[in-house]
């Protein structure tokens, strides 16, 4: 204990005696909890699926190890919310169980101010769990999955796609308040090997003078110049207002559809593989496309990672206020009450989440209605507990 107290004060020589006793004590059960409800997530959500592959499909072990590897820093990202509850519920409880709280009070220390190095540690874990979902967890997802399919050999031919469609859909807003949907541009190829489109067609009513569609054999990306270039076709121009037409063959035609075929070739990609930025990225794509299901799901999402992390200190409040207050039992009650507030806690996410997606909640309050909850529910506790 002196050498820890040692290494703190020399790091901290500004905090005072109280702070840092309090800070350390809440180390120890904070990676204890990381330790425990990681475990306890990887085996269910991983490794019982893992064993699966490895018995039925042949998966071999190095490689599910790898997957293995890879899964893990997203459950230690969901563990961090849970081991601080943890951590304050048992450190709090224990000073209070050794009459330490009632000794710190006396001497007038209030409880808002016994809880401020429980505050700083959420602060600190908070701002660890959002750079672990932003920059390690989506890549470590996409490996994963991209790892399981090479070794089960799902995987399709890098960038070869087969009858690839896409629309370009906008939303238009009525007079009378009401929006419809207008189609921009419809787009076609039967196939794409990863250079160019086979065999395709576009509809294009991006212009309001002429609406064009084109037949082509083949279209190619041209990135200097940004556009398509179309090979070997036929292009149809219609007048809107008169509905005369003309028609007229090519060798190549440049147009600018402001797609890649990477853009519209591209496999579907699922939001926990994604970070906040590609996330509202790939909402232009789903905009595009007219998928306002997909919209939806993932604006959802994207509320939802911005609201995990402050879970951290919505728990570092809560736990403080309950560890505080008198209570019967030791560690392991700690560790059976923080077991049933995180599962009330994700089950509000969830369901929260899913009126999100059947419409009864805009995406923003989906994703923060628990963490407002829980910011009341800790208020009250905290000042229930200070009188």
């Amino acid at each position: 204990m002196v050498t820890r107290f040692r290494f703190i004060n020399y790091f901290l020589p500004s905090v005072s005696v109280m702070d840092r006793y309090i800070f350390i004590q809440l180390l120890l059960p904070f990676l204890f909890g990381v330790g425990a409800f990681s475990s306890i997530a990887t085996s269910v959500g991983s490794v019982f699926e893992l064993i699966r592959q490895v018995t039925q499909s042949g998966l071999p072990l190095e490689i599910a190890a790898k997957v293995l590897a890879l899964t893990m820093p997203e459950f230690i990202g969901y563990s961090f919310p849970m081991s601080v509850l943890l951590a304050t519920m048992m450190t709090f409880g224990r000073l209070s169980g050794d009459s330490e709280i009632i000794a710190l009070r006396s001497a007038g220390v209030s409880v808002y101010r016994l809880i401020v190095p429980a505050l700083v540690l959420s602060l600190m874990v908070t701002g660890l769990t959002f750079v672990l979902q932003e920059a390690v967890v989506p890549a470590a997802k996409l490996e994963a999955a991209a790892t399981m399919d090479r070794a089960l050999k799902q995987e399709k031919p890098a960038f070869k796609k087969d009858n690839i469609t896409y629309s370009d859909i906008t939303k238009e807003k009525q007079k009378d308040g009401t929006e419809i949907q207008n189609l921009v541009r419809f787009f076609y190829a039967r196939q794409f090997d990863g250079q160019e489109m086979k065999d395709v067609m576009v509809i294009d009513r991006s212009q309001s003078e002429v609406s064009r569609v084109i037949d082509a054999k083949s279209g190619k990306l041209d990135i200097g110049k940004k556009t398509w270039d179309f090979s070997n076709g036929t292009v149809y121009e219609i007048d809107p207002k008169s509905k005369n037409s003309t028609k007229s063959q090519f060798e190549h035609l440049q147009v600018s559809l402001g797609k890649t075929p990477l853009d519209i070739a591209a496999p579907d990609r699922q939001p926990d593989q994604m970070n906040i930025t590609e996330s509202i990225n790939y909402l232009e794509v789903l905009r595009s496309k007219g998928d306002w299901k997909a919209v939806n799901v993932f604006q959802i999402r994207i509320q939802q990672k911005l609201a995990l992390p402050f879970v951290c200190l919505i728990f570092g409040i809560i736990g403080s206020a309950v560890g505080i207050r008198p209570q019967r039992g030791g560690k392991a009650t700690s560790f059976g009450v923080s077991l049933l507030m995180i599962f009330g806690y994700y089950i509000l996410i969830t369901v929260m989440g899913a009126l999100g997606e059947v419409g009864y909640l805009s995406p923003f309050f989906a994703g923060w209605i628990p963490n407002m909850l829980g910011v009341g529910v800790g208020i009250y506790l905290l000042t229930k507990t200070a009188r």
